[in-house]
């Protein structure tokens, strides 16, 4: 089965689960609107900062290295302690319960010293990572975006593994490449993308809307204009909140060997590239 197939098909297993209980949509929404804040308070100033020329490649000065690790922060929180309530929601709903949002939140509260825990590392290793970017050339970046790339790899499985487990982020961590590590061997390269598949939502619709823009004339730009931010907006929060969904199924496969109802074993085991014949070394 192609990718495009394949994360379709995912898709619609996890829009299943999303239709049981459509209020899930609200954490991805509050963590939005808290990361808007948080632009607004530091990317702005650090943009002035900056000189406010964001042709080239960006470059911080050492004093800036401080705020940006704050902000940094700030967002890895915000993203880690809504999708723990997600999560916990999900995790409930599989089991045949029915969440509420005020659960889903209790219980990421529950988990703050994790979640803090989480945060401050990923904040640590994205500034490092952005530290090495700065002092190395274009091969160099190259390598930098790979390492950026196998940290995401391994520590996809982090959060529902804090939340179910309630291990702290280091512990957490290792479980999560154990996991991957036992279930889909060395090459884990995800063969799911539903990023792509959004984009290709956004596109048309742009697209189409667009050329209506260039049919009706200016007077109807800005009602065009807010029709595509809505409409990007709300693709965003789904897109979000089935990744999650789809990131806990994953979770549930490689921690019990099966998929959780609505989801094909086969679909979730070929998530990631197959095992090869010779483990990690």
């Amino acid at each position: 089965m192609g990718r495009f197939a394949r994360t379709w098909q995912l898709m619609g297993a996890s829009w299943e689960m999303l239709k049981q209980d459509k209020r899930l949509i609200v954490f991805p929404l509050i963590s939005g609107v808290a990361l808007a804040i948080i632009i607004a308070l530091f990317a702005v100033p650090m943009f002035i900062e900056m000189g406010g020329h964001p042709t080239g490649p960006v470059r911080f000065s050492p004093q800036m290295y401080l705020p940006l690790f704050v902000f940094y922060f700030l967002d890895y929180f915000v993203i880690i302690f809504f999708n723990s309530a997600l999560i916990a929601c999900v995790l409930k709903q599989i089991a045949g319960g029915q969440p509420t949002l005020g659960y889903g939140l209790a219980f990421a509260w529950q988990r703050l010293p994790q979640i803090l825990g989480w945060a401050l590392l990923t904040s640590t290793v994205g500034i490092l990572l952005r530290l090495l970017e700065q002092k190395v050339g274009f091969i160099g970046r190259i390598v930098v975006g790979l390492l950026g790339m196998a940290w995401s790899v391994t520590s996809f499985l982090v959060v529902p593994v804090l939340v179910a487990e309630g291990s702290g982020p280091i512990e957490s961590y290792k479980r999560s490449v154990e996991m991957l590590k036992s279930t889909w061997g060395e090459q884990i390269i995800g063969n799911v993308s539903f990023g792509l598949l959004f984009a290709l939502f956004g596109i048309v619709p742009a697209a189409i809307l667009f050329f209506l823009v260039l049919q009706v004339g200016q007077a109807a730009m800005l009602i065009v204009g807010a029709i595509l931010v809505i409409w990007l907006v709300a693709l965003a929060l789904v897109q979000s909140t089935l990744q999650t969904i789809y990131q806990v199924a994953i979770y549930l496969y490689a921690a019990n060997g099966e998929a959780p109802t609505g989801f094909d074993n086969q679909l979730v085991a070929d998530a990631f590239r197959p095992k090869p014949s010779k483990g990690w070394t």
